[in-house]
Parts: structure tokens; C-alpha cells; sequence
């Protein structure tokens, strides 16, 4: 039995003072709470908004940073055209000589003042597009050009008081069966020197020529004198005309610079370099017969006065085969093949190239450095060899500057002293051509391949 002592009450609210604690201690609360409590989709949308506000915190921050980035670094400065000039024709090529600028076009040469960048002068008789020009100052308002059309013919050029003189095409022949194509040139600084590297259907070889300014100047001097003079005359014939008729109005005569047939002496051929031949077995009997090649001016840097006789090469390649076989298969063996492309720069006087009893010229060339593409060796020339090279069919070189790995690319300085040779195990070497030994050797990273260098 229950027997109530006390009567019936009502008791207070259990959460009468829950609001005055929340207002309270509201900083240790989670925030999160309060989004859990919204019913869905509210829950989702909050979510998703909250991740794409996010992620565009996150790119402006990157972004700014960038900017930043990009404010520290030193800015490269802006360089806006001072001036132009329209051609006439689609330009594919252009050279800078003294106050002229040569474009080569889609149909010949055209030459512009650099004064007033005003159309000087064209040439179009062969009707065919130029690829490239070099073009170097003679002295005496005349340069020389060399160029090279889109058929491979080198055509060499003397321009002289805003006109073009063509001198000769170095490779045409009548036979257009045996023409050899020209893939490079080569003009030397004051231009007495050009070089043209050409390819035939199985092999190529590099000419160089000899310019004879000295005599291009004189004639082209001489024949506008006699230009002057001749149009001086037809003044003063004209000018009588008019006293004794005055029905005729006196015109100036334009005073031509040069005439059009007047003929310039051609460039000698004076080197005639070919691609070194493979090494083969030997054909010395022993070894007094080798040293008296070395003994009588023969080089010894290209490998091939040796002793080796073919049966020991046989044998090396039948055991190198053999130990590699797997190596080879994968990467397939190709037959060696005669190297069909070369770089080649004109060299000054160095210690290397001339001797005590040579008189040059500082300014002037005195030889040439050829590597040929797939080749350890390079090689250099004199520009003035002996007649008994220049009468043989096979040129050897004055020096061999072997190097360890094939020769990719190569650089020389403008004073000519140093020397770039970059290998194929991405290795560029800087040599002292006047002392003779490297200055340094800079290392690229692996299984990268250098294509070409420059000096700055």
C-alpha cells in the first residue's frame, strides 16, 4: 500500500538554465555540431559549397605565390621595332652589311638602305628562291655575297654602288646529272676567303675558294669611273641640244654606279677537302716503313699508319660480335658509311697553324677547322698548302685535334684563340688553340644530345 505523505506538485523544468551556460562556454563548442544538426540535402549542399570555396582558396594562393615568384626574377627587357620595310615578295633569309641590308626573296636578292630602309636595288634573272646569304664588307661601298637557292647552287656576288654584279655559280655544271648540291656555306670575316660544302649522290667534299677583292675593287673602280665620265659626256651633248634648239627641255641623266657587262676576275679553287676513309688493315711491311711515312709530313693523328693487318680486324669484330651478339640484335648493326655532312670555321694566326718563319696578316685567315658528322678527329688545314697536296687527290691535315667521343657540334671564338668541341657523350670541352691544352670540361646531363653551341 502507497501512502502518499507529501501532496502533489509539479516539479521545475530540468533544463531551466541551459541557455545562460550555452551563452557562456559558446567557445568550447564545435561548429561542426551546428551543421550536423541542418536536416538534408542542406548537410550535402553545405559540404560541397564549403569544398569548392576550398579549392579556390587554394589556386588563388598558388597564383599569388607565382606572381610573386615572377616579380623577384629579373625582367627581360622589351624591345619594339624602330622601324620597317615592306618586300615585294615572300622573304626567307637576310644578311647585314655595312649600310645594307640583303633579303633574300622568293625570286632573287633584294638590297635595303639601312639609313632609310628604302628599296635599293634586285636581282631576279635566275627567277629562283634564295635559302640563305652571307654577305661581309670589301671596303669601299662593295660587298661580297654568297648565297645558296633552293636547286643547292651557290651563286657569289659583288655589290657595289647599289648594283648587283655576278660574278659565278661555284657548283653549276652543263650536266645537271652530275650537279652537286650545296647544303652549307661559309663567308670569312673581310671576305677573302668562302667555303662551300657539297654533296653528290654517294659521297661530299668541301671547297674552299680564294676572293680576289683586291682586283674587284680595282675594276669596279675603273668602270665607274669610266660610267661617270660617259654620263658627263651625254650632259654636255645634251645641254648643246638645247642652245641650239628650245623646243628641247634640258633632263639630267641619271649617272649609272656601274655597267652590267663589266666581267670580275672568278675565285681560285684552293683546298679541296674530303671526309677521312674508314681505317682498314695495313699496308706497311713493318715498322721502319710506317715511321718514315710519319717522317715525311704524312699525319699521324688519323689512325692510319698503323700496324694493324685486316685478319687481327676480322678477328677483333668476330670477338667483339660474339661477346655483344645480344646487344647488337636488339639495336641492329648498320654499316659504316662515309660521312656525308661537316662543319668547318676560318681560323686566324695562331701558334698551331703557323710557324716562326710565317709573315700573316692578323685580321686574315690562315687556315680551316673541319669535323666531319660521326668523326672523332678534328681536323685543320692550312690555306696556303704546299703543291704537292694541292696536286694530290687526297688533302691531309696540317694538325688532328683527336677527341674522345665523336664530334657533334663545335664553336670557335670571334678573336679565333678558343675552341667549343661538344662530343656525343653530351661532353663540351673549351680548348686554348693558341697554347694548345683545354680549359675546361663541362659535363651535360645523361641521355641528352647537344645539337649546336655558340659563343657569347
Amino acid at each position: 500500500v502507497n501512502s502518499r505523505q507529501h501532496p502533489l506538485e509539479i516539479p521545475p523544468p530540468s533544463g531551466k538554465d541551459w541557455p545562460k551556460e550555452e551563452e557562456e562556454n559558446f567557445f568550447l563548442l564545435d561548429p561542426d555540431r551546428k551543421r550536423d544538426v541542418l536536416p538534408q540535402p542542406f548537410r550535402m549542399i553545405h559540404k560541397l559549397v564549403m569544398q569548392v570555396f576550398e579549392s579556390a582558396v587554394e589556386i588563388i594562393e598558388k597564383r599569388e605565390m607565382l606572381r610573386e615568384a615572377q616579380k623577384r626574377k629579373v625582367q627581360p627587357v622589351k624591345c619594339f621595332p624602330t622601324a620597317e620595310f615592306q618586300v615585294t615578295e615572300r622573304a626567307s633569309c637576310l644578311a647585314v652589311s655595312g649600310e645594307y641590308i640583303f633579303v633574300g626573296l622568293s625570286v632573287g636578292l633584294a638590297a635595303f638602305s639601312r639609313c632609310d630602309f628604302k628599296d635599293v636595288c634586285a636581282w631576279d634573272a635566275a627567277q629562283t628562291e634564295i635559302c640563305a646569304i652571307h654577305a661581309s664588307a670589301l671596303g669601299n661601298e662593295c660587298h661580297v655575297l654568297l648565297a645558296v637557292d633552293e636547286m643547292g647552287l651557290a651563286w657569289l656576288f659583288c655589290f657595289h654602288k647599289e648594283n648587283f654584279l655576278l660574278i659565278k655559280t661555284l657548283n653549276e655544271v652543263e650536266d645537271i646529272s652530275q650537279r652537286s648540291l650545296c647544303v652549307e656555306v661559309v663567308l670569312s670575316r673581310g671576305g677573302d676567303y668562302a667555303g662551300i660544302l657539297l654533296q653528290g649522290n654517294t659521297e661530299a667534299w668541301l671547297e674552299i675558294y680564294q676572293l680576289p677583292k683586291d682586283s674587284w675593287l680595282t675594276e669596279v673602280e675603273e668602270n665607274s669611273e669610266a660610267a661617270e665620265e660617259l654620263a658627263c659626256s651625254e650632259r654636255r651633248s645634251s645641254s648643246s641640244s638645247v642652245v641650239h634648239n628650245s623646243s628641247i627641255s634640258l633632263c639630267a641623266l641619271p649617272v649609272p654606279a656601274i655597267q652590267d657587262d663589266i666581267k670580275l676576275d672568278p675565285p681560285e679553287l684552293l683546298l679541296t677537302v674530303r671526309p677521312p676513309k674508314p681505317i682498314t688493315g695495313t699496308s706497311f711491311k713493318g715498322p721502319l716503313d710506317a715511321l718514315k711515312e710519319v717522317g715525311d709530313g704524312s699525319t699521324l693523328g688519323l689512325g692510319y699508319n698503323h700496324l694493324i693487318k685486316d685478319s687481327q680486324w676480322e678477328l677483333q669484330d668476330a670477338i667483339f660480335c660474339s661477346t655483344y651478339q645480344e646487344y647488337l640484335e636488339a639495336e641492329g648493326v648498320t654499316k659504316e658509311e662515309m660521312p656525308r655532312y661537316a662543319t668547318f670555321h676560318f681560323l686566324l694566326p695562331s701558334r698551331i697553324l703557323m710557324g716562326p718563319e710565317m709573315e700573316v696578316e692578323p685580321d686574315i685567315p690562315v687556315g680551316i677547322g673541319v669535323h666531319w658528322y660521326g668523326n672523332h678527329n678534328f681536323c685543320l688545314y692550312l690555306l696556303n698548302p704546299s703543291l704537292k697536296d694541292k696536286a694530290g687527290s687526297d688533302l691531309k691535315p696540317d694538325v688532328v685535334w683527336p677527341c674522345a667521343a665523336p664530334i657533334a657540334c663545335s664553336a670557335v671564338s670571334s678573336c679565333s684563340r678558343y675552341l667549343a668541341l661538344a662530343g656525343e657523350d653530351a661532353t663540351i670541352t673549351i680548348w686554348d688553340k693558341h697554347l694548345g691544352y683545354p680549359l675546361s670540361v663541362t659535363a651535360i646531363l645523361e641521355e641528352r644530345f647537344i645539337r649546336s653551341i655558340h659563343f657569347l
